[in-house]
């Protein structure tokens, strides 16, 4: 048994009319980890979610808590609990009823009930708000409430689908540092479910990126960001130019008509390869002075920073600068050599990484899309 690991998934598959939905997962999660399913609507994620609660039942594979196969251990003799973006309050009961559902259940004494209830609320900043009716509370207030209930019967495992997509921005960050708070508090293991790439970054220990059923890469949100694995991740997570290139040799690639040095090695010789720069780690300089140069086919003022489309040599390159440059302008652009990162060739090369089309109604409309709930469980 691998040190201080609560959750063992091995080898599970699962299939829903004939499409694969999980394909072979491996994953252990440590005791007392934040842990995100992070990526695309039909990736797995929810559906990883679902058999670790006991939900589904996948078509092979071993689920192993604590040491022990649970594999055919019911949802409710798990010790887990589970929020879910539709909270699922009961309308007729006040707060403190809700809080107490799963407590009175189990058939709890009054005096530690009203203990446990009180404390909960207080914890999600709920205090006095043990007789107001549920339909009275605002959405932020529901999900509060949910939070309680699901922390009151004391989970070894909370798990969260997605349970902060029916609040507005604001509301949803300042959640994002109380949920962290509260796992940090109360020292139980969080596994979380989203396509929010910044809630992932901000909240998580450890990152799951999912994609087509299978694992894409698992690490701490500064290790995906900065060593992506292939280019599905470094596009899911932030933005990136991913370029060809060939690696020369050790520490030398050659990309946009340019080599370059950078810090990789134990590429073949001429290999081809998949060259990641992330927008903000471009230097913007005068055209002749710079490694390679382009022209800026849009400008667009983020506040703290331009975002620059450039075209170098017909591929559309993101570059995030403070220095204004407007649409028609030549730039020269430096690019250091911890700023490069070089990735094998997989099924993704080719599909991102080139600006061509973006703009910010692409990204709106995207956003828009991601927020649309997804109901059917082969779709999660």
């Amino acid at each position: 048994m691998k040190n201080n690991v609560i959750i063992d998934l091995k080898n599970i598959s699962v299939a829903f009319d004939g499409e694969t939905i999980l394909n072979n997962i491996n994953l252990f999660i440590r005791d007392k980890e934040f842990v995100t399913f992070l990526g695309p609507s039909g990736c797995g994620k929810t559906t990883t979610l679902r058999i670790i609660g006991g939900f589904l039942q996948p078509d092979s594979g071993e689920v192993i808590f604590d040491g022990k196969n649970v594999l055919n251990v019911p949802a409710h003799k798990r010790e887990v609990n589970t929020i879910f973006q539709r909270y699922a309050l009961f309308p007729h009961l006040n707060v403190f009823d809700n809080v107490a559902f799963g407590l009175k259940q189990r058939k709890v004494d009054k005096a530690q009930i009203k203990e446990t209830v009180e404390k909960m609320l207080d914890l999600v900043n709920l205090k006095g708000f043990e007789k107001r009716s549920i339909s009275s509370l605002s959405g932020g207030q529901q999900q509060r409430v949910a939070i309680a209930r699901a922390l009151a019967i004391k989970p070894r495992v909370l798990l969260l689908d997605e349970p902060l997509g029916a609040l507005d921005l604001k509301l949803r960050k300042d959640m994002q540092v109380e949920l962290k708070n509260m796992q940090q508090q109360l020292g139980i293991t969080f596994i979380y479910v989203t396509h929010d790439q910044e809630e992932a970054l901000s909240m998580s220990d450890t990152i799951v990126i999912m994609d087509k059923g299978k694992i894409q890469q698992i690490g701490t949100p500064q290790d995906i960001y900065n060593e992506p694995k292939n280019a599905f991740v470094a596009d899911f997570i932030g933005e990136s130019n991913i370029v060809d290139g060939v690696m020369l040799e050790d520490f030398f690639v050659r990309m946009a008509g340019h080599t370059f040095k950078c810090l990789d090695k134990g590429f073949a010789v001429n290999e081809q390869v998949d060259v990641v720069i992330r927008p903000e780690d471009v230097d913007v300089v005068e055209p002749e002075t710079g490694m390679i140069s382009g022209q800026v086919t849009n400008s667009i003022f983020k506040g703290v920073f331009y975002e620059l489309i450039v075209d170098i040599k017909n591929f559309k390159w993101m570059v995030q600068t403070t220095k204004h440059k407007e649409e028609g302008d030549v730039i020269g652009l430096n690019i250091v050599p911890d700023s490069i990162h070089i990735m094998k060739k997989s099924e993704y090369s080719g599909q991102f990484g080139d600006y061509s089309s973006f703009s910010d109604e692409y990204e709106e409309l995207d956003n828009v899309d991601a927020d649309i709930p997804i109901e059917s469980e082969g779709e999660a």
